[in-house]
């Protein structure tokens, strides 16, 4: 929960009494999202969550449940990984750095090492990243895009003749970098082909599946075509240009393709399809191992700590003291959604867009992203100028064991709630609460003259699409509830509801305004969760009813009347 969020339910009483001493609200609260870049020469620094205006205490519960994953669950369950480094950053400030488990556990597909044969996971332990090497590549692209070396939306084949074989003739760059070239997702180059000129050919000469431009298909073909691009037209490898281009000039020094210190790597995989037993210290995809550890679609082993560089570079606009890797107007293209006809599949230049099954409070129109099939994720917001790294070995031992997906969510939502939501009025504001699969109410008695009354409310929104808000009245006692519609301004034309609101709303306060009818009324505001994905949740602040010139209900002054089920207050200063 927030800073400003007790962690247990208070009466209407304690609302109502309650002294909390008023302060500014900070520059970085999560209702009070940031434009454009980070100073350039923000540099990182380690700070505690509290020195950095956050709430510790979400922090440490994210931090409890990533620890929790590592311990199998009962009746024969595998545990969700064998270990996990995760890293929040906020405002230029590392607040959180967090090892578990282990680096290395399992001697093969079913049997565990003893203790003291064990690897334990340290902070910087190094990590196969999986498909987050495709944001390097997509950078390297971007860079030669700014060089003037290849023109976003221009065939590809422009650049790779070989390229237009089958019908591709008319896929452009743009289409690779978000997904949108009609390529089928994945090839078994590793056994079908029996090199690696074999396989890239393979590639280059695949047929589509989908017209160009007419779907979203998250396709490994994408990243590698630009893999080979870069390569054709820098004159060098690929591991070479991220090397030069990118880890470098920013100063990452433990991230690359092929590492060389196999003991500071975490393991995956004990495979026998191919029968290269247990992976580790080489790229677990079996593509990339095919084609020699370095490919446009994975193959990158990095820290948490050199991804929170990087994170840092593309808050700071691209740059990282004082080495430039991409200009402004570039990392704007990276969190520009290009797939605006594909709803749900939000993407800019290569990195994912505002995914809330990863980036679960995180997410919103400008948080980037990109998750690997080993079991890591980046999550970059610069709306509140934050990042949330969560590095695991989920598919150590064995792929088949299951999904990460939720440490993910739980990752990015403990740093998302520890940043404010200060009240838009006064000294308190109501929060809905922030689990899932539950119904929350907020409940107080108005008494409606018969000319009828107005009601106004201040209403903070941001859930996923799906976990709703609903306004409604009973004129019964509360045997009977019916949605009340209402109408709701955030800096621009009023909109009209039927009663209820989801989603994101750009993390602003709105004014909400709705009619009521003659009656001893009681009014509502019930929240409904479902079992999957949160954002950062609803607030109510300001309620106020009004007869004419009389006031009917102040909540600012009548907190008392309020009845609460699951919901709780935030405090201003608090």
């Amino acid at each position: 929960m927030s800073r400003r969020v007790w962690a247990v339910l208070v009466t209407a009483a304690v609302v109502a009494s309650g002294a909390a001493t008023a302060a500014p609200a900070l520059a970085n609260d999560f209702d009070r999202p940031e434009k454009g870049f980070m100073p350039a020469n923000t540099v990182l620094r380690d700070a505690s969550p509290r020195a950095a205006g956050l709430d510790p205490a979400p922090i440490a519960e994210a931090e409890r449940l990533v620890d929790s994953h590592v311990e199998a669950p009962a009746a024969g369950g595998h545990p969700m990984y064998g270990g996990a480094v995760g890293l929040m950053g906020h405002d230029g400030k590392v607040v959180a750095r967090h090892a578990t488990g282990w680096a290395l556990r399992w001697k093969d597909a079913t049997t565990e090492l003893p203790p003291d044969q064990r690897v334990p996971m340290r902070e910087d332990t190094v990590f196969d990243l999986a498909s987050v090497s495709k944001l390097f590549t997509s950078i390297a692209t971007v860079q030669l895009i700014e060089q003037g070396r290849v023109a976003l939306d221009a065939p590809v084949a422009r650049y790779l003749p070989e390229f237009a074989a089958n019908g591709k003739q008319d896929v452009t760059v743009r289409m690779l970098l978000t997904h949108t070239s009609g390529f089928t997702s994945w090839l078994p180059l590793w056994s079908k082909y029996p090199d690696k000129a074999s396989r890239i050919k393979a590639v280059m000469e695949q047929p589509l599946t989908n017209p160009p431009g007419s779907a979203y298909l998250y396709s490994d073909l994408n990243l590698i075509t630009l893999g080979v691009m870069v390569e054709r037209l820098t004159g060098k490898t690929l591991d070479r240009v991220v090397h030069d281009r990118i880890t470098t000039p920013l100063g990452m020094r433990d991230t690359g393709y092929n590492p060389t210190d196999k003991r500071r790597t975490a393991a995956t995989e004990y495979q026998t399809a191919p029968p290269r037993g247990l992976v580790w210290g080489e790229v677990h995809d079996e593509n990339a191992w095919s084609l020699g550890g370095v490919a446009g679609h994975a193959g990158v082993f990095s820290t948490a700590d050199d991804l929170a560089v990087l994170s840092q570079a593309l808050l700071d606009g691209g740059t990282y003291r004082g080495h430039r890797i991409l200009d402004r107007k570039s990392v704007e293209l990276l969190v520009t959604n290009f797939n605006e006809s594909f709803p749900g599949d939000a993407h800019g230049l290569g990195f994912e867009l505002d995914q809330r099954w990863y980036m679960d409070g995180l997410s919103g129109p400008r948080t980037a992203g990109h998750t690997g099939y080993t079991g890591t994720s980046i999550v970059i917001d610069f709306d509140s100028r934050s990042f949330a790294i969560l590095l695991t070995n989920r598919v150590h031992p064995s792929r088949d064991w299951g999904s990460n997906n939720q440490a993910r969510r739980e990752w990015a939502h403990g740093l998302a709630m520890a940043m404010p939501v200060d009240p838009r009025r006064g000294r308190t504001a109501w929060y809905s609460g922030g689990e899932n699969g539950t119904t929350s109410t907020l409940t107080a008695p108005v008494a409606v003259p018969e000319r009828g009354a107005r009601l106004g409310f201040d209403l903070f929104v941001d859930t996923e699409s799906t976990d709703v808000l609903t306004l409604e009245t009973s004129a019964d006692g509360g045997s009977t509830w019916s949605p009340l519609p209402f109408a709701v301004r955030d800096r621009g034309p009023q909109e009209q509801t039927d009663g209820t609101i989801s989603g994101e709303h750009g993390r602003h306060w709105m004014q909400a305004r709705a009619d009521l009818p003659a009656g001893h009324l009681l009014l509502r505001w019930r929240m409904a969760t479902d079992a999957l994905y949160l954002g950062r949740g609803v607030l109510v602040d300001g309620v106020r009813v009004t007869g004419g010139h009389r006031v009917l209900l102040d909540g600012e002054r009548h907190g008392d009347r309020f009845v609460t089920a699951g919901w709780s207050v935030v405090h201003r200063g608090a």
